[in-house]
């Protein structure tokens, strides 16, 4: 991540601490992951749909409300000593790289298909508790 992007990062998780904060928004203190729930659906289908119109600008503005939420959620987590934003990007990070056993590891795919079978075997094993989360 460029020192610019891990900058901007940053500064919204501040902002998200801020709004949660004594000082902040009572809305914003009040919500509780189960109250967001139905934000964080509303907002993944705005995704979709500027998906579906194609519109760039929309698509970013839509990505960064679904971005909110995760770090609103993180925030959340965070003042109940659960987790924080870091612990999700490190436990994503790890799960990428051991479900891209093909890009990591010596075993290549040749083509989408076939990255996507082994993207679904290590799943399927995972939930199965054979591999390390």
């Amino acid at each position: 991540m460029s020192t610019k992007n891990q900058q901007a990062f940053e500064k919204l998780v501040r902002l998200m601490a801020r709004l949660r904060s004594k000082n902040g928004c009572p809305w914003d203190r009040a919500q509780t992951h189960a109250s967001m729930k139905k934000h964080l659906i509303e907002e993944a289908y705005e995704v979709c749909e500027a998906i579906d119109l194609k519109d760039p600008e929309k698509l970013k503005e839509e990505l960064g409300d679904f971005l909110f939420q995760v770090v609103f959620h993180a925030q959340i987590a965070k003042e109940r000593g659960a987790f924080d934003i870091e612990d999700v990007l490190n436990a994503l990070h790890e799960k990428m790289v051991r479900r891209h056993a093909h890009v990591f590891g010596k075993r290549k795919a040749k083509n989408a298909k076939e990255a996507y079978k082994r993207w679904q075997e290590i799943k399927k094993a995972e939930k199965k508790g054979k591999l390390r989360r």
